[in-house]
């Protein structure tokens, strides 16, 4: 269990580019920095980051879905629907769900229905992937993904329907963990806003817009209505950065924060 809580924050850590540990009502006197999954949220996509707060905490309860939580490494990497767009399930990685149900006003249809199914649901949103870096999610208003001659397609929110688009072309960097003493990659799982997205001339490169001169309010409002993250990937990696695939089990022992009993895996 102590180590299943500190993965996890080290995961959130390495995201975030500051500390982050399990909040324990015993060891902890305030509540003033525990981060919410609305902060994670803006935090990695916009890159808002609370600069004068050196150190964060989470409830595991109310920012962690374990219900969710699922193993795809021996998974088939077919495609099936998510928001009438191709998605491959992430064979090989290991999804960490944020506990999102209820966080929006507008409900949860964007999620789709629980279970798995190979066709959409009326009102669901696609899926899109942003890599994140050992030295913090800049934000991907600032650090968004690049093509051809670096130049870019715009500014704004940038993500990709492709995982290994966001996994190898440097947008997913690797993280030794002090508390395992192994190396992982990081992945944030996203829906994205069809109504809201363009698909660049590349077409594996979506683009949320976002133009110069807007309110912090209103980047946070195009955010929270466009792009939300809801999973995150963690792939164990070896020496010669190539998945490993051995020890599968242990990794989802280690990460799952509730009983086998409890744990109802759930494929978007």
């Amino acid at each position: 269990m102590y180590l299943d809580s500190n993965l996890r924050a080290e995961v959130l850590s390495s995201i975030l580019g500051q500390i982050i540990k399990p909040y324990d009502k015993k060891g902890c006197l305030t509540t003033e920095n525990i981060l919410s999954v609305d902060d994670f949220h803006l935090y990695t996509i916009t890159g808002k980051q609370q600069a004068y707060v050196t150190e964060l905490f989470i409830d595991e309860k109310d920012f962690f879905d374990p219900s969710y939580d699922f193993d795809f490494t021996n998974f088939s990497d077919s495609e099936c629907l998510r928001g009438d767009e191709p998605y491959k399930r992430p064979k090989g990685w290991y999804r960490m769900a944020l506990k999102v149900k209820g966080k929006y006003p507008d409900g949860d249809t964007w999620l789709g229905t629980d279970g798995w199914r190979s066709r959409s649901v009326p009102g669901e949103w696609p899926v899109s992937y942003h890599g994140t870096t050992l030295g913090g999610a800049k934000g991907i208003i600032t650090a968004h993904y690049k093509a051809g001659s670096r130049a870019t397609y715009g500014r704004g929110i940038y993500s990709t329907p492709d995982i290994h688009v966001a996994e190898e072309e440097c947008y997913a960097r690797t993280f030794k963990s002090k508390t395992t003493g192994k190396s992982y990659k990081v992945i944030l799982q996203n829906r994205i806003n069809p109504v809201m997205r363009e698909i660049c001339q590349r077409s594996d490169y979506w683009l949320i817009p976002v133009h110069k001169g807007v309110s912090a309010e209103e980047e946070k409002q195009i955010a929270e209505s466009s792009i939300r993250p809801y999973g995150i990937l963690i792939k164990e990696i070896s020496d010669n950065n190539e998945s490993n695939h051995n020890g599968t089990g242990s990794l989802k022992d280690r990460l799952r924060s509730r009983s086998v009993s409890g744990w109802r895996p759930v494929p978007y």
